[in-house]
């Protein structure tokens, strides 16, 4: 069982494979002289007395086994080796090659594959493919060369009983054949269960907070159980089918070892073979089997190897974006849009036939209610949102034939949710621009009023846990912000960048926005409306379209839908300063 496209996909591991058969080969030479040695030895005290051994013969023989055990030794410690360099290159290799992949997909990755899928391939999957790199494939060629050399060196001895042991072989792959076409199916699933179990595990685990918040922990616990329970009973049909393949692999390679062996008596019975003879073919027999028997082992392993490596060349197969060749350095004009259009599936219409406008220099403030499309706008600039309808121009350029690296160059997006890292802050900082020194970094802490904390703290060599969890929300968020402002790009996209975090925080944040527009293109999506009250533009989106635009003042005097959001706002705000009390 050889997939081509797995050898073309990592053919400077062959050579580590063809190694390991070669020193597995050697090693069976040995084996031979050794077996051939001791049956000489076990047997000389019966021999006739003009074919006994003297004593030097005795110590020569005992030389030959000795050296032959150290020969043995040594090939086995280098077909270890080389397995271990075979197995070495397949996770450097095919890891490489995903992160290659996810590179050349790009931000959107995700619309085209889970990263729980990702996460397994690159762990479990890569992991089963080194063994069917490291053991299985150097054992699969060891065991078509070792029954022809044992074949060649018996049949000078009995012919008879070397063919008998040669034509029982054969049996043991017949048998992996029928396993292989049982299992093909049966491992599909369970690949399948596998992948289905991580993904949400790891969604339930991301999610573990909110689950806790609304009491809904014990019905994903419920469900994760079914699933869990699910891939319990077709592992244990794996496991089934593995044990019933070992048991008919045992009984014919012992079957086919006796049967060898009984010939041989039989030879030695009608004298065509002495009691050395018939010994050396006693010994060797189950080596004809034993290559064959632990490839039988492997074989399930490879076969989970293989249904791992068919999820991968799926992954490979995913349609790549089209290469994009053109370059854009700045803003210059701005950003228009014309009658864009996009839709996450055919039955959610995000957006029909818009037209925005972003001038440079500018601050543009998008708004409206959850799910009108104003995050949507964001994914489409940045990137991770395509197959859009309709015209993105990033000064005169299409945005679909921008190179993707000049995008990032381009825009900064900075979110709710941006992810701070473990590490330090010094490492978080360099994210955002790997060239910046200490004065940069504590310049750009400064601005976002985080410098006085820190410096109280370790400076930029301050710990940060994962996802920042010793910082506080608005600590997080300032810290992004200061990220972001390392980054310096043209234009920055703040998607409800003040969200779930104090006021205190929210009005820092706002001040730096508005700072930072002075100087940049600003892009503002913002639920609270008294944080646009200042931009230049503001576009209200309602029902897949531009329900009004203009600044402020002009959108409070027509009395539309922003000024009802705007007025319903501040009476909830005003609400709240009463402390609830009407």
């Amino acid at each position: 069982m050889i997939r081509k496209r797995l050898i073309k996909l990592l053919p400077q591991t062959m050579k580590h494979v063809l190694a390991q058969v070669i020193w597995n080969w050697l090693s069976l030479l040995c084996q031979i002289v050794m077996i051939y040695q001791i049956a000489e030895l076990l047997t000389y005290p019966f021999a006739a007395e003009n074919n006994r051994m003297d004593g030097q013969d005795l110590a020569y023989s005992g030389g030959i086994i000795g050296i032959s055990i150290l020969l043995r030794i040594v090939f086995d410690m280098l077909a270890v080796k080389s397995s271990y360099r075979a197995g070495a290159d397949v996770k450097r290799v095919i890891r490489c090659k995903i992160y290659e992949k996810l590179l050349r997909l790009g931000s959107s990755y995700r619309e085209k594959i889970s990263t729980a899928a990702v996460v397994q391939m690159s762990v479990e999957g890569v992991e089963q493919l080194e063994i069917y790199f490291g053991r299985y494939l150097s054992q699969l060629l060891y065991s078509i060369i070792a029954p022809v050399t044992l074949f060649i060196f018996l049949s000078g001895i009995d012919l008879k009983s070397a063919s008998v042991l040669l034509l029982c072989v054969p049996l043991i792959p017949l048998s992996i054949i029928a396993v292989q076409k049982i299992a093909g199916s049966l491992l599909k699933k369970y690949w399948g269960s596998y992948t289905g179990l991580g993904d949400s595990f790891l969604e339930n685990l991301q999610g573990m907070t909110t689950l806790k918040i609304h009491g809904a922990d014990g019905r994903k616990a419920d469900e994760m159980e079914e699933e869990a329970q699910k891939f319990r009973r077709i592992t244990m049909k794996v496991l089934t089918m593995q044990l019933n393949s070992t048991s008919l692999m045992d009984i014919i390679a012992y079957g086919g070892a006796a049967a060898g062996m009984i010939v041989g008596l039989g030879q030695f019975l009608n004298g065509s073979i002495d009691a050395s003879e018939v010994l050396i073919i006693c010994l060797l027999a189950s080596e004809f089997f034993i290559p064959l028997r632990l490839l039988g082992s492997f074989f399930h392993i490879a076969m989970n190897g293989m249904a791992a490596s068919d999820n991968m060349f799926d992954f490979f197969d995913l349609e790549e974006p089209e290469k994009r060749e053109n370059s854009v350095s700045g803003i210059g004009s701005g950003i228009r849009i014309e009658n864009l259009s996009f839709r996450y599936d055919e039955s959610r219409k995000i957006l029909e036939n818009i037209n925005l406008e972003f001038p440079a220099g500018s601050i543009t403030s998008l708004v409206g209610a959850s799910g009108s499309g104003k995050s949507t706008v964001a994914g489409i600039l940045t990137g991770r949102n395509k197959g859009y309808l309709g015209k993105v121009q990033i000064n005169g350029e299409e945005l679909s034939s921008i190179r993707e690296e000049d995008l990032m160059k381009l825009i900064t997006s900075v979110s709710g949710n941006s992810y701070i890292f473990k590490g330090t802050v010094r490492e978080n900082l360099q994210m955002g621009s790997s060239f910046a020194d200490d004065k940069a970094m504590m310049s750009a802490l400064e601005i976002v009023n985080l410098k006085d904390f820190l410096e109280t703290q370790k400076g930029l060599d301050t710990e940060i846990l994962e996802g920042g969890n010793n910082f506080s929300g608005g600590q997080r968020q300032r810290l992004a912000l200061a990220r972001a402002v390392l980054h310096d790009t043209p234009v920055y996209i703040f998607d409800e960048a003040t969200s779930n975090i104090d006021a205190e925080s929210e009005e820092m944040i706002m001040k730096v926005i508005y700072e930072l527009a002075k100087v940049k293109t600003v892009i503002l999506i913002s639920h609270r409306l008294s944080n646009v009250v200042n931009c230049d533009n503001i576009y209200v989106l309602n029902d897949a379209g531009v329900e009004e635009e203009g600044r402020h003042l002009k959108l409070m005097e027509e009395e539309g839908m922003y000024r009802r959001l705007y007025d319903s706002q501040r009476e909830l705000e005003e609400y709240g300063k009463k402390g609830g009390r009407l």
